[in-house]
This record gives structure tokens, C-alpha cells and sequence, in this order.
């Protein structure tokens, strides 16, 4: 036995004697030679592990990195994103803030996420995103849960969960589509973590708030805090809060009225997530919880009408900015519109049109209710086409005095005298049939007829008639057509504007698109120009027959006055005022068209208006929106102004980018009054004409209302003055007039030209629409004379001859004379056989008056 041997079972002996292996000699530094091959084989084990760790550690990212290659080329980075915003509605305000309208791809109002309630805020956080601040952009928590619940979820045949944070939700709403791929979760994950690098979690959340649909047209929180509860955000109580926290995963199943249970639920879910997370307290969700969910749709009460003044508005963004900035970009416009004389110019122009229309006799009824059709259903359609305040009707019985009718849900009257002018039209040579006598020939049973309350046609009410609560007065949509402008003389700021009757029926804008003739309503300028060129307003003109040879192969021009009729010498007062035409002519042939046009086109009536005598009587198409600023010039002492729908334009972030007062004002930024003198603005208007002679032309045009053509105004208590226009056969009737502060235009038309009516002119057709509006304008308002200038004289003259009379004289008015002037003067005449002073100077308007 060898000695390795031996000392080998002496240690087992030690061992096997019970005693402790550790006390028993030590014979080995190391293990046996035998352990080696196991030492190593886990060694190597080891190293092939760690291999393999790195390798896939060097594949992961390799991964990673190939899939931020290769899905991020293209996506923005975070620099990008910094600039990104999204789009939002731009609103279009009244000068009084009310709202006029709204123009968006998505109807999104954005609010800063300081103005946002922090309870709403809390609301989003607990339903989409607990751990939104103190997540990268993906909640890698979540993101597991999700998966793992998917696994089973998939093998059970259950719906899948998301797991998108708030981040991920703003990516893919405004950078994304909607398409679910694994390339576009990708892409998602990926814009998300550069989102976090480019915006604040404020910024990210205001985003979202503002941008997140929530059903009902509404995109955002404020649009949808007004479309469901009529509310603006800092309104809301807590329970109207949970609600829309509750509606972005799917709004269409949390519907408030056809799945009001779910929408209840998922608010109440939302609830106690709140005090779960600690942000309300138990007694605070349970009395939430026990609140029932009453939607209160938006009633728009602080917006105004004004379609034709709102499109104009449009088209002018449109232009200006362009469709992307009109669509998206969050402008905030506050417009010239008064809503209160909005709502006055439209009753005045529907009244007026009426009128005229009635006067021109009946076309029948709207329709025919056949044999088997619902009544309810039929008049409901009908009534779709009319303006407020009209009503479809069903003819029931009609007896020779009355028809009885059906509308609005019970039976009323039409009685005879709130229908006596519903006789045929006259006939192709203007003659009107013989007055209506009985009802039945209008009338019969089962016509769709409209009907007006009789407050609504005080055109109708005659002869001491006082109708019942049941009585409607008969009426119908006119076919003519008309317009009608406010507007501040001073500013040029556009108070009111109605285009047409009706702008569901007819988008065309009269006030601004209709290029007419305006008749005599363009003499005061012609007259203007003689008051510029040393005349006087007492000045006699020749009215007397005129004829203006045209030229070779042309036929003479021979103008004439409405009346037929020939006066002799007459003052330039009485010209404007009758509105002579054989004066303005020969006024206009002493001065010269060159003259005429230099006026014409200084005021902006017409900038390239044709050398032909006949345009001084009106012959040259304007429209009312240029003629009606051409008379503010006027009375506001000849400055020039230009006609403007908007105050001011502010971008989403509330910087004015457009502001129509263009002058400085020191002084005008102190928000505290504290005895400063008061800023001095600067009145950077160009000077058209001098004071005097606009002056002088206001007062000729006051006495157009007291003793001329606009003489059905002359019983207003008010300050009044003005000038009608008429064109050839009486197609268009026209009434430009101002009070001291303000400047109207009326003009009446059909959109195919063709007479008005048998003897229908400006002051039967325009002046009472004119003058309904200025009574409901000026109303309450104080009576203020029309502003004298500097160095003018007022003499009292005879109102026809001039000659100056004592004021006790019956027939003396106040002249105004500018300084070196007195009553009388040189008499203008020009020989019956003149010739035109340009070539091809005639246009056969005789009946231009």
C-alpha cells in the first residue's frame, strides 16, 4: 500500500469515528484532479451564455435601432413637433362679440391649459392615463398588463385592450391614421418618445384636450362642454365633467340619449376612478354618481343672423389668407356688424319687398295637397323654404270674405281684408284687373298657401281694421329682389348689409355682386361738381328741351324729365330736388364729362365710366355698396372712407395680424384713467371735396325729403336727407340716405331685369323701406342737425327762385352760400341742338329719372 493510501483511510478512519470532518488533517490544497472537467464544463457554460446574452443584447438593439431607421425616416422629429399645431375653427364675431360663424374641417376650439378646470383635468387623467406624468410616452407597466391580458383574452375570444397612453393618443390622432397595423403602433411608439422631448406633459395634454373627439360634431373640450351641456369649461359641474372624460374611447357607445344606461355607467366608472386616485373625495363621487345625465344642447344666444354679411366676410378671409388659415387656423375675426340694426335692415327689406309684390298682384298658391298625403308631413316640408315668421297653410273652406285654414297645429282665419289684394298680375301692358271682390277667386280648398301673422304686413292693416288673435294675413314669396347697407359716413365701418330676401333661397349678394344703373341717385355728384366749380346752389339752370346730336348715322339724344313736362329756368336746389333731368343734362354738358368721370371715380362709384352725356343721369352701373359709401362722403365733409367689414383679425394665439384702423395713437395703451389729456388721433383722410360744398349738397339733399322726391319721409322726426333713382321702364328703384351718423342704401330689382310695376319708382319702392329702417334705427337716439363747417353763410332765399326773401316768407328756406357766394346768380344754358363733347356720347335714356 502506498502512503497516499494509507493517510487516505486514515482520514476516513477519522471521519468514520465520528469525529468532525473540518478537525481532520488537511491533506489538499484543492480539489482532486478528478473535479476539473465539471469546473470547466460550467465555466464554459458560462461563457457561452454570456455570448449568447451579448449577441441578443447586440440584436436587440440592432433591432431597435433598424426599426428607428427604418420607421422613422419621414416621421417629424422632436424640432418638428415643436412648431406642430394643430388645426382649429376660426370664429367670425359681430362688433359686439356675438357669434356669427364658424369655419372648420374639425370643429376645434382651442383653450390654453391654464384656462382648462383642474378637476376636468383630473377627470381625462384617471379614465386614459394615470401615470401620464410620470411616464417617457409609453407606460411600459401598462403596456405588459396589456399584453399579457391580451394572451389570455385571445385564446378566450374576448375583445383586446389597449394600452395607449395620452402621448400615443395625441401622436396618432394628429400625425397618424387611424389604421391598425403593427407599423403604425411602431410609428406611434416612436413619434410618442420624440413628442416627449419636444413638448412639456402640459404642453402634450393641451393638445390632447383640445384636439380629442368626443362625439357630436365636438373636437375638444370646449367645443363638446357647449355642445352637450351649453356650458363654457370653467361651468361644468363635476358630474358633466366625468361624462365627457368618459366619451374618447368610444363616443357613439356612451351616446347621452340612445344609450343613456352605458353613458351613465361609464360616467360613474369614471367617477370613482377620480377617488381612487384621491382627487375627490367619496361624499363628492357618491353625489355625482347621484346626478342624472341632462344634456342641454347648444341654443346659440349670443349669436346673430347675418348670412349675406358673413359670406362676404368669408370670401374675404378666403382671398387674403387662404383656405387653410380660414379652415384651421384659429383666427379670430370681430366684424363691423351691428346686430340690432341687422335684424332692423332685414324686417324693413322683407317688408318693403312684400309690399311690392302684393302690389303687383297674386300668382297662386305654393302647392296642392294630394289625395293621401299627411297634412302634418306636407306643411312641414313646405315651411322649410320660409323665412321666420311665415307659416305654410292649408286652405280648408274658403267662403266669399274668408278662408279658413289650418297651421301651425289648429284651425285660423284668412279673413278678406287681410287678402283684398290677391287679384291677378296685370297684364303685358301694365293693366291691373279689377279689384279682388271674392275670396273664392284666389282661394280654394286644399291649397298650400303662405300665411303672416298680421303684425307682419302693416301694409294690409286699413281703414280702422283691428284683426283678431285667430286672423293671418295671406301672403307669398316675392320675386323681386332687393338689398340693403348701413354703414358708418365716418369710418366706412359696414353696420348692416342684407343682400337679398332670402339666402337660403338665393346666395347671391345684391348689395355687393348686382352691377346696376342707379338713375338720378348718381346726380348729386354731377351737382357736387358744379358746387367744386364756383356754383351756387341758387344758380339757375335752363329746363327746357334738349337735343344732343350723337354723330354721323346715330340718332339724336333727346332726354326728358319724368313728368314730361318743361319748367324754364330753375334753381340748381330745385334740380337735385325734383330730379331734372334736362337740368342735370345741360349742368352736365357746361361742365364737361371729363369732369363727371374725375367725380365718379374719386368717390368710387365707377372707376372707368364712359364719356356719354347720358351717364350723368345715371346711365353708368354701380353698386350699393360703392354708391351708398360715395353719399357717407358727404355728410361726413368729404373725407374719403372705405367700406369695411372687419375691425380686426387675431391669430389662434390671440396677435393681431390685421387691424383696419391702421392710425398710431399714443396714449391709447393705458388701461388706468388718470386725468391724462386725452389721445389725439389723427384724421389721415384724404379730403375729396371742400367742407362747404359738401355742405352745401347735404342741405339740397334735406330738402329732397322735405319738398322733392323723398317727400314721403318728410312727417319722420328726424334729421333726414337723401336722393331716389329710377332707370329705364322702371327696372331698379334706388334711395341713398343719411342721417348726421349714418349712411343707408336701398336698392330694389329683379335679378332678370324688367319694370317694377306700372308707375313703382325709387320713392314708391325704396323710400318706405328706407324709412321703416332709419324710425327702427335712430330710435331713442337724440336728434342732432347735420354738422355746419367753418365760413359758411345760412340766408333765407324763396325756395324755387332763390331770390332771397325775408324767413317769415312762406315759401323762404335757409340757403348755405360759401363765403365770396350770394342768392342768385349767372343762368347755365346750352343750345337745343347741341353736340355730344365726346365721341359716341349717346345712350337713348330718356326714362332715367
Amino acid at each position: 500500500m502506498s502512503v497516499d493510501s494509507q493517510n487516505d483511510n486514515d482520514d476516513a478512519s477519522a471521519y468514520d469515528a465520528g469525529g468532525d470532518y473540518a478537525s481532520a488533517p488537511v491533506k489538499h490544497a484543492i480539489s482532486s484532479p478528478n473535479s476539473w472537467p465539471i469546473l470547466g464544463a460550467m465555466v464554459k457554460a458560462f461563457s457561452i451564455l454570456i455570448s449568447l446574452v451579448i449577441i441578443a443584447m447586440v440584436i436587440c438593439v440592432s433591432a431597435v435601432l433598424w426599426v428607428f431607421w427604418t420607421y422613422g425616416k419621414g416621421l417629424p422629429d422632436y424640432r418638428q413637433l415643436a412648431k406642430y399645431e394643430p388645426p382649429v375653427l376660426t370664429r367670425i364675431h359681430a362688433g359686439n362679440g356675438a357669434l356669427l360663424a364658424e369655419y372648420a374641417n374639425e370643429k376645434r376650439l382651442f383653450v390654453p391649459i391654464d384656462a382648462i378646470p383642474p378637476q376636468l383635468i383630473h377627470a381625462f387623467i384617471s379614465a386614459e392615463d394615470k401615470a401620464f406624468y410620470s411616464h417617457f410616452g409609453l407606460d411600459v407597466k401598462a403596456l405588459t398588463r396589456a399584453v399579457a391580458t391580451n394572451v389570455v383574452n385571445y385564446g378566450r375570444g374576448k375583445r383586446l385592450i389597449g394600452a395607449s397612453t395620452i402621448t400615443q393618443q395625441v401622436t396618432k390622432n394628429f400625425l397618424l391614421t387611424n389604421e391598425v397595423s403593427i407599423d403604425r403602433k411602431i410609428k406611434e411608439a416612436i413619434l410618442s418618445l420624440r413628442m416627449e422631448r419636444a413638448f412639456s406633459k402640459d404642453q402634450i395634454l393641451a393638445l390632447y384636450l383640445n384636439e380629442i373627439y368626443l362625439g357630436m360634431g365636438s373636437y375638444g373640450v370646449a367645443a363638446a362642454a357647449l355642445n352637450y351641456f351649453d356650458k363654457a369649461l370653467n361651468q361644468l359641474d363635476l358630474e358633466e365633467m366625468a361624462y365627457l372624460a368618459a366619451l374618447p374611447k368610444a363616443p357613439s357607445n356612451y351616446h347621452p340619449i340612445r344609450k343613456t344606461k352605458a353613458a351613465v355607467n361609464r360616467r360613474n366608472w369614471v367617477l370613482n376612478q377620480m377617488q381612487e386616485n384621491g382627487y375627490i373625495s367619496v361624499e363628492q363621487a357618491e353625489q355625482a354618481k347621484s346626478k342624472p345625465l341632462v344634456i342641454v344642447p347648444d341654443t346659440g344666444a349670443d349669436g346673430a343672423d347675418a348670412p349675406y354679411f358673413t359670406e362676404s366676410v368669408r370670401r374675404q378671409i378666403m382671398k387674403n389668407y387662404g383656405e387653410d388659415a380660414l379652415y384651421g387656423g384659429g383666427l379670430s375675426i370681430r366684424t363691423t356688424l351691428d346686430p340690432h340694426l341687422q335684424a332692423v335692415a332685414d324686417t324693413a327689406l322683407e317688408r318693403g319687398l312684400e309690399a311690392l309684390d302684393r302690389r303687383q298682384g297674386w300668382r297662386g298658391p305654393l302647392g296642392r295637397l294630394e289625395a293621401g298625403e299627411d297634412v302634418a308631413t306636407t306643411l312641414a316640408r313646405y315651411q322649410k323654404q320660409l323665412r321666420p315668421n311665415h307659416y305654410a297653410a292649408l286652405v280648408t273652406d274658403v267662403a266669399r270674405r274668408e278662408a279658413q285654414i289650418y297651421v301651425n297645429g289648429k284651425a285660423a282665419t284668412i279673413p278678406f281684408k287681410l287678402a283684398f289684394w290677391a287679384y291677378p298680375p296685370r297684364d303685358a301692358d301694365g293693366v291691373r284687373p279689377q279689384p279682388l271682390k271674392d275670396l273664392r277667386k284666389a282661394l280654394s280648398a286644399g291649397d298650400i298657401v303662405i300665411v303672416q301673422p298680421p303684425s307682419e304686413t302693416p301694409d294690409l292693416i286699413r281703414n280702422g281694421f283691428k284683426p283678431e288673435p285667430y286672423h293671418y294675413a295671406l301672403g307669398q314669396r316675392p320675386a323681386v329682389e332687393g338689398a340693403i347697407i348701413a354703414m358708418d359716413p365716418h369710418t366706412g365701418r359696414l353696420l348692416a348689409m342684407s343682400g337679398g330676401y332670402h339666402y337660403a333661397d338665393s346666395e347671391f349678394n345684391r348689395a355687393i355682386q348686382a352691377m346696376r344703373q342707379p338713375g338720378s341717385a348718381f346726380k348729386p355728384f354731377v351737382y357736387l361738381a358744379a358746387l367744386d366749380n364756383g356754383y351756387a346752389p341758387t344758380t339757375r339752370i335752363l329746363d327746357a328741351p334738349l337735343v344732343v346730336d350723337q354723330g354721323k348715322g346715330k340718332p339724336k339724344w333727346k332726354p326728358a324729365n319724368y313728368t314730361k313736362r318743361f319748367y324754364g329756368p330753375s334753381i340748381m336746389r330745385v334740380g337735385i330736388e325734383k330730379s331734372r333731368n334736362l337740368m342735370t343734362a345741360r349742368l352736365a354738358m357746361k361742365l364737361g364729362m371729363p369732369e363727371i368721370q374725375d367725380y365718379a371715380r374719386r368717390f368710387g362709384i365707377n372707376d372707368n365710366l364712359p364719356p356719354l352725356l347720358s351717364m350723368s343721369l345715371g346711365a353708368g352701373e354701380t353698386n350699393l355698396i360703392r354708391l351708398t359709401s360715395a353719399y357717407g362722403m358727404l355728410v361726413n365733409g368729404g373725407k374719403q372712407v372705405t367700406p369695411s367689414l372687419i375691425d380686426r383679425i387675431q391669430d389662434r394665439h390671440g396677435k393681431t395680424i390685421y387691424r383696419h384702423d391702421e392710425r398710431q395713437c399714443d396714449g391709447c395703451e393705458s388701461a388706468i384713467w388718470d386725468n391724462q389729456a386725452i389721445p389725439d388721433l389723427p384724421d389721415t383722410r384724404e379730403q375729396l371735396t371742400s367742407p362747404a360744398s359738401a355742405f352745401q349738397m347735404v342741405s339740397m339733399l334735406e330738402g329732397v325729403i322735405q319738398r322733392g322726391t323723398g317727400r314721403l319721409l318728410s312727417g319722420i322726426d328726424l334729421v333726414l336727407a337723401g336722393k331716389t333713382g329710377t332707370t329705364n321702364d322702371n327696372t331698379n328703384g334706388w334711395f341713398i340716405g343719411f342721417a348726421p351718423d349714418m349712411v343707408v342704401g336701398v336698392f330694389v330689382g329683379y335679378d332678370t331685369p324688367r319694370p317694377l310695376g306700372k308707375r313703382e319708382t325709387g320713392s314708391t319702392v325704396a323710400v318706405p323701406i328706407f324709412g321703416n329702417f332709419m324710425v327702427k334705427a335712430l330710435a331713442d337716439k337724440p336728434v342732432i342737425p347735420f354738422r355746419r363747417p367753418n365760413g359758411i353763410s345760412i340766408i333765407p332765399v324763396h325756395a324755387e327762385t332763390g331770390e332771397r326773401v325775408l324767413a317769415t316768407h312762406e315759401k323762404a328756406i335757409l340757403e348755405v352760400f360759401k363765403p365770396d357766394q350770394r342768392p342768385g346768380g349767372q343762368l347755365i344754358d346750352a343750345p337745343s341742338g347741341a353736340k355730344a363733347n365726346g365721341p359716341d356720347n349717346g345712350l337713348a335714356t330718356q326714362d332715367l329719372f
